[in-house]
Parts: structure tokens; sequence; C-alpha cells
């Protein structure tokens, strides 16, 4: 079930709504268990083919995998022998990667297999469950959290909810145990006006980028790319570099808007989700880009990879080797491709020139770069990184499209960077590639508002000192623009509201869904 569909936003939301604070009146326990009933539902929603009969497999495996890691977990918790719980620690975390590996990635290492070797014969074809990427790392998180000495004393119903809370459930935020099972208390069934409020603004603000400026940006990056990918003929300079930056504010602002939309439906149950998303084209580096994108990942692999690894605690070269195995690894959780592995190690190659750059600077006393520079830098270099990772979509619909999308990767660089005769656009009779006009707008209207305009966090701060990110002071100054409990914001998501329902029929999954 998407957020941006009619079944989620007039029935499913609602229903759960009422039952939520219905149910409250007559006990928490009730509420809560509601929740996490309806939940699995959503999740059960889907199918991996709406051709085939509805089967209760993927849920039997989200919830069988729940209750073995809760077990794993106690069972860690409970003992005090330091080589039983090593032993429980790595048993758990290592059957969580294995069910990652089987269904994610055993059938593109099976086609690689079978192309060098010969072997196997035959290829298993495996539906990816929706969401075990995420889920699987939430569990592994908890199981070392524990294992370092977290208390834990939940009971299973809490835990399961944690997991299956459906506003997180499919493409993050990925959030501790901690931060969400503590707010399970009897205070989330008393119905908070403001948490109403500010829920239902953050929703219809995530419901406008995905649903107005996200899919209409797909409209330009999709044709673009698959006449990539087609390769009747190369492409212009103007049409590889509107592609890419299509793409480029397709998925900051279809993230984007999951991400609002995931935290503004968490607010109408009173239960707050971590930040996710700040402002990442905006960043000054490419180490301030992956404190604001996807932030939550970015906090996953630094405590559970790139810190066990040994961080930057022994010396400049070992501190280069983790960024890059860590980030080959990022880029690999994204999909079993070879072009996710060239994203994730154009991003590792990044943070090392960063951390470099740093230290010759420091040890020279250069100032830093001019802001303008510094943004206009690390928005190139992660344009440049995006072209393999939508190239990748051709690997995750088929795992024999890995050679479709290397080349659709190469052709999109050589149109980038090797100047071209000709004119920079070639619209197409058969609409192949739609006119310059209709391709550009979407375009323009995407950079203005992702570098001229607040992002939510900055118009919802004021009054809601959740949407505050680390270090900010608490005296945020009054703009005209900020959210506050007024009537005339009550309009202002009422028009949102109204723009996004006459364009929300057309609107194409969440990207990051088939993660």
């Amino acid at each position: 079930m998407l957020f941006s569909t009619y079944t989620y936003l007039l029935f499913f939301l609602p229903l759960v709504l009422l039952g939520f604070y219905g149910l409250g009146r007559i006990h928490w326990r009730l509420s809560t268990a509601w929740l996490t009933l309806a939940s699995l539902g959503f999740y059960a929603w889907w199918k991996p083919d709406p051709d085939l009969p509805w089967t209760p497999w993927f849920l039997l495996l989200i919830v069988g995998s729940c209750a073995g890691n809760f077990l794993c977990g106690n069972a860690i918790a409970r003992s005090a022998n330091p080589v039983v719980r090593r032993s429980l620690v790595t048993f758990g975390v290592a059957t969580n990667l294995s069910l990652l590996a089987y269904f994610k990635y055993l059938g593109i290492f099976s086609v690689w297999s079978h192309a060098v070797t010969g072997w196997p014969h035959s290829i298993p074809h495996l539906v990816l469950p929706l969401a075990v990427s995420f889920f699987t790392f939430l569990q592994i998180a908890f199981l070392v959290d524990v294992f370092r000495g977290d208390k834990t004393g939940y009971n299973f119903a809490d835990y399961l909810l944690f997991v299956t809370f459906f506003p997180h459930l499919i493409a993050g935020p990925l959030v501790h145990h901690r931060e969400l099972i503590g707010q399970f208390q009897p205070k989330i069934t008393r119905l908070n006006p403001r948490f109403i409020a500010i829920g239902l603004s953050v929703l219809a603000l995530g419901l406008f980028k995905k649903v107005i400026i996200a899919d209409n940006l797909a409209e330009t990056a999709s044709p673009i790319f698959q006449f990539a990918a087609d390769g009747t003929r190369a492409l212009t300079n103007g049409e590889a570099w509107v592609g890419a930056l299509a793409y480029t504010f397709q998925i900051y602002f279809d993230f984007s808007g999951y991400s609002d939309m995931a935290i503004g439906s968490s607010y109408l149950f009173g239960l707050r989700l971590p930040l996710n998303f700040c402002s990442p084209y905006k960043a000054t580096s490419i180490i301030d880009f992956w404190r604001r994108w996807h932030m939550t990942l970015s906090r996953f692999l630094r405590d559970y990879l790139y810190i066990p690894l040994g961080g930057n605690r022994r010396g400049p070269s070992r501190r280069y080797a983790n960024l890059m195995v860590t980030m080959l690894l990022g880029g690999l959780w994204h999909g079993a491709g070879i072009t996710f592995l060239l994203w994730g190690g154009l991003h590792g190659l990044y943070l090392c020139v960063n951390n470099a750059w740093i230290a010759l600077r420091r040890k020279l006393g250069w100032r830093p770069l001019p802001r303008l520079l510094a943004v206009t830098i690390t928005f190139m270099a992660v344009v440049f990184a995006w072209v393999p990772f939508r190239s990748g979509n051709y690997e995750l619909a088929s795992s024999g499209n890995a050679r479709l999308a290397w080349e659709t990767t190469t052709r999109f660089y050589h149109s980038m960077v090797v100047p071209q005769d000709g004119p920079l656009w070639t619209p197409l009779s058969k609409g192949a590639i739609m006119k310059a006009k209709r391709a550009l707008r979407p375009l323009v209207y995407a950079i203005i508002i992702a570098f001229f305009l607040p992002n939510t966090q900055e118009f919802m701060g004021r009054f809601s000192p959740h949407f505050r990110t680390r270090g900010e002071p608490r005296g945020r100054p009054r703009r005209w623009w900020s959210w506050r409990p007024v009537p005339l914001a009550a309009v202002f998501v009422f028009i949102l509201l109204v723009i996004v329902t006459l364009e929300i029929d057309r609107g194409g999954e969440f990207i990051y869904f088939q993660f």
C-alpha cells in the first residue's frame, strides 16, 4: 500500500486512527494491539505480482523474523557469560544476513556464477520480500545494542510493533528500539490536537513533494534513461544532463516526501520518528551530504559498520579503507548489482578525498572553500554518482540485466562528459524524449524549491522542537512563512491536498520501496 493513494489516505489511515483513539478510551494496550494488527495488514496488502493470489508467506516471514530476533535478544540480555553472549549475537546477526543474502543476492550471484563457470545450470527466481533490507537492519541493530549493554525488558507485543509500525516499515527511517518503544505509553492514546495538526501538515508536504514534484520529474528522467538503455543513438549533452539532473531531483523529492509522510503519519498517533532528511543538496561537502541524506542509514553504517571496522582510530590509511568498505557495502545494500557497487565506490572515493582535503587544508592553514563553490562541487559530484544508481534499476528489474545497466551508465557518462556536435536537444517524433520545454519546466521548479525555499524542518521547527536538527539553538527567529497552529496553516494544508488530489491517480511507487 502506497502512502500516496486514495486507499491509504481515505480508507486505511482514517480507519486506523479511529480504532486507535477509540480503543484507547478502554485501555491503551488495546490501542497498541490494534496498531500492530493494522501494521501487519498494511504489510500483507502488498503482493509481488497483482495477477497472483495473495499468499501469507511474506507475512509469516516478517513475524517469524521478529520472534527469532526477540528471543535471541532476550537470551543475550539474560546471559552473563561473555562467550555465550558473543556466540548468540554472532548467530543472530549471521542469521539475519543469511536471510537477506538469500532473498536479495542469491539470484544475481547465481547469474554471475553461471556466466563465469556455467554453474548453477538452473538459476532460481526469488521474489524479494517487501522491506526485507529495512527490517533486517533494524533487528541487527537491536541485537548489537543488547550485546553492548542496552537494557530491554520489552514484551514481544511492543517489539513486534517497533519493527512493523507501518509508517517506517517499508522505507525507513531506520529507528533504534530505544527511540520508539520508549514512546509506547498510556499518554499516546490521549488525543493531542497539536500533534494532529503537525502530522497532517507534514503529511501534506510529503504528498506534494512526491506527487507533484517527484512524479513529474520521473516523466522526464525515465524516458531519457530508457532511451540511453535502448542505445539507438547517443544522447546529446543537453539530454544527458537534463536526464541526470531530473533523476537527481526526482529521488530527492521522492525520498524526502516519503520521509515526511512517514513522520507525519506517525505524529497522528502521538509517536515521533527520527528525522531522516535535511536539504542534502545544500551540503558543503560529501561528509556534510551524508549527515543530511538518509540520516538514519548513515547513522547505522557509522555505528554498526564503520566504527567496528576501526573508524578513524588507526591512522589515515585504515580510515580510508574503512570508508571505502563501508560505502561499498552501503551500495550493495541498495541493490545486488555492479552499478550499485559503483555508486557506493564513488561515494567512498569522495569521502576519502574529502577527508584528505580537510587534513591538507588544516596542515597548510588554508581557509575553507567559499560556500557557493563548496556546494556546487558537492552537488555535481552527487549528480555524477546518481547515474549508475538510476541505471541499477535495470538490474533490480531482472538479475540478467546487469550488462544493460552497465552499458546505460557508460553511455550516459560519455554523453555528459564528451562534447558533441549538433544541437543540445533533439526531440523525437515518437516521444521517446519529450520536448525540451516540457522536460525543463519541472526541473526548474525543483531547483528553486530545493535550493531557495525552507525545508520541512525549517518550516515546522518553531512550534515543533522535534524538527530541530542536532546542534541547532532553541531560539529560532520568527519568520512570516514559519508554520504555526493557526487557521491559515489549515488553509495551506487544504490547498496542498486539493492540488495533490488532482494528480494523485498517476503517482508511481516510491524509489526506496525496491530496496
